[in-house]
């Protein structure tokens, strides 16, 4: 295909999810222009653990998903130097339901996912900073990777322009799209085909459409410890029993309703503020450390130090770390489908123009969002066809 009759291609949003389809798009050959109304990432891309989780999803396309955006984030840090470490998930165990649901999940994976249980002994050597006291044994996993977001979503975008000529415009408001045009305030851009990935704030550009949508939003809070003192290094994303009843991966293991039932009597508090505790190491030694979820149209600016404090209260029953000085604390929000039946929103607004949106059903948009893409722009994902929307933002 000659320059002139190169197809064009316009991602609104500069988070994982549109750069994951910006670079999708330059692999198939588009010449790719990418607007965010701010100067860089700023919203869930960058407030998240850095964590590629397919731990976090059940077997089949997802976890092939999640495999395949593994490799890009490492063809990514490879070339540009961006810290990772295939560090790797281990689950601690301190109840006998937990322990069941571990060695079932093990057993049911064998010679599908790299996992194993380990004894007392081994989960010392794995991630010494585990709490011994009442230890059954952990669930290790060598699927996972960790990069620092922050750094991760500052780097991608120079690499996607270095690589593959990909155009970005920031602080660049898109204000409305009918297609070909995209439109910032009175200035007018076009393209063949238009992707939005901007998260909630597609809202803004479809509200009827965001309206009749089984989607809300979901605000979780975490903290980030100061670096640890050396040589300490928490090795592997260590993580609770409450993370199992967290992530669909689990949800098919015979033990998971014991256990669902006894988390949600003993930790009913937790429960019901969403929490599920990780804890993740970056290459500076801090750790990130959280989180809870809240769901709901409109959440409240402030957070909350009851929920730190019981994030970091289950977390010490899980781990003993040299420092818990407690260097920044945030909070996020993200798209969350509410209908259990997608695990992404891939909806064609108005021809020619495709939402990409609640990655995984919500909150997997770093474990998934490359392989997404790569499946949206080759067709293997077909945008399901909505009915037109009659008024846009203008």
């Amino acid at each position: 295909m000659s320059k002139s009759q190169t197809r064009t291609a316009i991602v609104v949003g500069a988070g994982i999810v549109g750069l994951a389809m910006a670079r999708a798009l330059a692999e198939a050959g588009y010449k790719v222009t990418v607007f965010d109304r701010h100067e860089r990432a700023v919203g869930a891309s960058v407030r998240n653990f850095g964590t590629i989780w397919p731990i976090g999803v059940p077997n089949g396309p997802l976890y092939a998903r999640a495999l395949r955006s593994r490799e890009v984030w490492r063809e990514f840090c490879d070339a540009t130097g961006t810290w990772s470490a295939p560090s790797g998930s281990l689950i601690a165990a301190y109840h006998d339901d937990e322990w069941a649901v571990m060695n079932e999940y093990a057993a049911m994976n064998e010679g599908i996912r790299p996992c194993r249980t380990l004894d007392p002994a081994q989960v010392r050597q794995h991630a010494p900073g585990v709490v011994s006291n009442g230890l059954r044994g952990a669930l290790l996993s060598t699927d996972e990777l960790v990069v620092d977001p922050r750094e991760a979503i500052r780097n991608l975008p120079a690499w996607l322009t270095e690589r593959y000529g990909v155009e970005f415009h920031w602080r660049q408001a898109v204000t409305r799209i009918e297609h070909p045009w995209v439109w910032s305030g009175r200035r007018r851009y076009g393209a063949d085909l238009i992707y939005v990935a901007s998260g909630t704030d597609f809202e803004t550009l479809y509200p009827e459409l965001f309206e009749r949508l089984a989607i809300t939003k979901c605000k979780l809070q975490m903290l980030r410890l100061e670096a640890q003192p050396t040589p300490f290094q928490l090795g592997p994303v260590v993580c609770g029993g409450l993370t199992m009843a967290h992530y669909s991966g689990f949800h098919a293991t015979p033990s998971i309703g014991r256990l669902r039932e006894r988390l949600s009597e003993q930790y009913a508090d937790l429960i019901a503020l969403g929490i599920h505790v990780m804890a993740a190491q970056n290459g500076l030694g801090e750790i990130t450390i959280g989180d809870s979820h809240e769901y709901g149209h409109t959440h409240e600016p402030f957070n909350e130090s009851s929920i730190n404090r019981k994030i970091v209260d289950y977390l010490r029953s899980v781990l003993d770390l040299p420092s818990w000085n407690v260097k920044q604390s945030w909070h996020g929000i993200y798209a969350k489908l509410t209908d259990g039946q997608r695990s992404e929103l891939v909806i064609e607004a108005e021809p020619g123009v495709t939402i990409v949106n609640g990655i995984g059903g919500g909150g997997l948009g770093m474990t998934l969002s490359f392989g997404l893409a790569e499946e949206v722009v080759s067709g293997q994902l077909q945008a399901e066809t909505v009915e037109p929307v009659v008024a846009r933002a203008h």
